[in-house]
């Protein structure tokens, strides 16, 4: 099958390329801005397109299917001559579906979690040699891509997320898995450019709950209070199944679990993985595996890229960074953190970074979420602003919205990476970096070895 992409640079859709790449299709495709570490990555399997921009004269009638990223418009030329040649044209779920429409289909919902259930669940079928296609949101220990086939699975196993599914689709994309066991970890506002209202955005999930078949599972996080009042209204076929937390005791020297008179040391921490254990767990009995397997294999699962990632474990300093950037996300990381090291001076670093946290009606969502640090610092670039078409906003707008006790607010990278070289070099025991970008490129490793020398 020759497969066309377009907007081939996404963290998604470049793994979606290496995958099929792998199974023997011929690949192309075209991007405007290719960045690390898809470009490497692409560039490997000599799939880098050769030049950046978009060639319609790319597209000829020896495509089979063209696959269209988040990142293209509407009027991108090769997409209108995709629509004009009436070649298949799917967004990234789409396609997801049409290559797994034959297996049992696992999906994992929620606002948060759901990259770390997933990962987990990935962890667990890999240790029992169990086949599977899969899609996850972060960068996996054992796992070459993001992306997976196999031609001998039964299972599909996709992180699903509610976003839009394309710029022609305006479709969830977890709408488009057709969940047969579904997942959904808990319900907070975000989003806001596609969802304007909280309303909106739970309108997602009622889709997605009306939509599991009545032979199929929903696994729901009972503690969730607009997850249990959407139930409660919105009618549902499947089966439905609560869980909460695996049962478990926390040191600082680590995790451990508990489960049917037997004991797990465990290198994951706090509340939240412990919630994201017991759903994975829930899944994996669904699917066969035991829960002694399960519980053994989560001993040396590490997690996945970016979510309470360790960059630096050596005394004095202890560095974590996490993809957080959602109030809810920043909130149960800190939490994390804090429940981990109960007496520990912990330093939190937060970057606003997408639609929702840079508009000033989303930011009161903010407050009390870092109230377990002992000091924090926000960052965010006004160029973010204006690419978003946002107004601007202050530093002292941000202070009042999370209203910290100690909280240092910049706008310029510069006098940020300024500001932790010295803060480190006299510094707290545990520093968190959390974003869903990258502080403009702020290299935290030589920040760290810096204070260090």
């Amino acid at each position: 099958m020759n497969v066309h992409f377009i907007a081939i640079g996404g963290a998604a859709m470049h793994n979606l390329a290496l995958a099929l790449h792998q199974q023997g299709h011929a690949i192309s495709g075209s991007d405007d801005q290719v960045f690390e570490p898809s470009r490497s990555r692409l560039a490997n399997k000599g799939l880098l397109p050769d030049q950046e921009g978009w060639f319609p004269e790319k597209i000829t009638k020896t495509i089979d299917t063209v696959i269209l990223g988040m990142h293209a418009k509407p009027d991108n030329p090769e997409l209108k001559e995709a629509l004009k040649q009436n070649i298949p044209t799917y967004s990234f779920p789409e396609f997801l579906y049409q290559q797994t429409r034959n297996k049992k289909r696992v999906v994992i919902g929620g606002s948060h979690g759901k990259t770390t259930i997933t990962a987990m669940i990935m962890h667990a079928l890999k240790a029992q040699d169990i086949s599977f296609d899969y899609m996850v949101g972060a960068q996996l220990e054992g796992f070459d891509t993001m992306v997976g086939f196999s031609e001998n699975s039964d299972i599909a196993l996709f992180e699903g997320d509610e976003y839009l599914s394309s710029p022609l689709d305006k479709c969830s994309k977890f709408l488009h898995y057709h969940a047969d066991i579904a997942v959904i970890n808990g319900i907070a506002w975000d989003h806001i450019n596609v969802f304007p209202t909280f309303k909106s955005y739970l309108g997602a999930f009622a889709k997605f709950i009306e939509q599991v078949p009545a032979q199929g599972k929903l696994f729901y996080y009972h503690h969730d209070v607009h997850l249990k009042a959407l139930l409660n209204t919105v009618p549902t076929k499947a089966t439905t199944t609560p869980y909460t937390r695996v049962s478990y005791s926390a040191k600082e020297e680590g995790y451990q679990v508990h489960h049917q008179n037997k004991t797990y040391n465990m290198p994951v921490f706090g509340q939240h993985n412990m919630q994201n254990m017991e759903a994975a767990h829930k899944v994996c009995s669904e699917l066969g595996v035991t829960s002694e397997d399960f519980f053994t294999a989560m001993q040396s699962f590490r997690g996945a890229a970016r979510r309470l990632e360790a960059v630096n474990t050596k005394a004095p300093l202890k560095v974590f960074r996490d993809f957080a950037h959602a109030p809810s996300k920043v909130k149960a990381t800190v939490e994390a953190l804090r429940e981990m090291y109960p007496s520990k001076q912990i330093m939190a670093i937060l970057e606003l970074h997408t639609y929702s946290s840079l508009n000033k009606e989303f930011l009161k969502d903010y407050q009390n979420t870092l109230k377990h640090t002992d000091k924090a610092v926000i960052y965010f670039n006004p160029h973010t602003l204006k690419s978003k078409q946002l107004p601007p906003i202050s530093r002292q707008e941000i202070k009042n919205a999370f209203d910290h006790d100690n909280l240092l607010v910049y706008n310029d990278s510069k006098e940020l990476a300024r500001s932790l070289t010295t803060s480190l070099k006299n510094p707290p025991n545990v520093v968190l970096f959390m974003s869903s970008g990258n502080f403009d490129n702020l290299n935290i490793t030589a920040i760290i070895e810096q204070t260090e020398g």
